[in-house]
């Protein structure tokens, strides 16, 4: 059976020094023209002396942080002109053209589902994507493994993970996935302000180009054409996100 790569989530990570995460709030977005007006919280934001973060009902995230600010939004079940991501995050670095940006990350992840059968990701990982041997019987139970990939792009470095990872669905019953955790890394070059902002916008500007990229990348690199123990399983089962390492 042919095997599909879901795209679960776009995110954008852009590193900064003297970033003021106490800054985030509905208010600050709404009012600099951030966000809309009708956007709505999905839950009462969180804020800590390190972090504030912000989630809406229209699967946006915000996090901020004194080192970073993270703009994540879930697109599973989104066409390319509903994902806003990357433009809520240009309007946010040109609403704080002062903040010392140094560098972004555009980061796409998706994952690839089983039959609901126990060690089903990692079988599918240690058979496709690491070479045999009795190295890979050690122990009581499968070998459980993480790919850390580094590719050299022309345009900027490509960093690649895949790992075994389990989606709870609404009957609380587990799926194993193999997830793809994908990342475009770009530094900002700019010696002033008015340099920065412009040279971001370009970055954040190729992002579709990204998004195209990587799933081209493991559709066409990473997923068999036809595996005999694994079946993809329908979109219909939600899981819980969390922040951007």
């Amino acid at each position: 059976m042919n095997q599909n790569l879901i795209t679960q989530e776009f995110g954008i990570i852009i590193a900064a020094k003297n970033h003021n995460p106490t800054i985030l709030n509905p208010d600050f977005l709404k009012y600099s023209g951030i966000i809309p007006e009708e956007w709505e919280l999905v839950r009462q934001p969180t804020y800590t002396q390190n972090i504030s973060q912000l989630a809406f009902t229209n699967g946006i995230m915000i996090v901020a942080e004194a080192t970073r600010v993270i703009f994540i939004e879930a697109i599973e079940q989104k066409a390319i002109k509903e994902i806003t991501v990357a433009e809520i995050a240009k309007k946010y670095v040109q609403t704080l053209p002062n903040v010392e940006y140094e560098a972004i990350g555009l980061n796409p992840r998706g994952y690839i589902s089983f039959e609901q059968q126990d060690n089903a990701a990692s079988q599918y990982l240690a058979k496709t994507y690491l070479s045999g041997g009795d190295w890979q019987s050690l122990g009581t139970a499968p070998v459980r493994a993480t790919l850390n990939l580094v590719y050299t792009l022309e345009r900027c470095p490509f960093y690649l993970t895949i790992s075994e990872a389990a989606l709870r669905n609404p009957d609380e019953i587990n799926t194993p996935i193999v997830l793809f955790n994908g990342s475009f890394s770009y530094e900002v070059r700019s010696e002033t302000p008015l340099q920065r902002v412009p040279n971001m916008h370009q970055i954040l500007d190729n992002w579709q180009t990204d998004l195209s990229n990587y799933q081209e990348i493991i559709n066409t690199k990473f997923l068999l054409k036809s595996d005999p123990y694994t079946t993809l399983i329908p979109d219909a089962f939600t899981m819980n996100h969390s922040a951007v390492a």
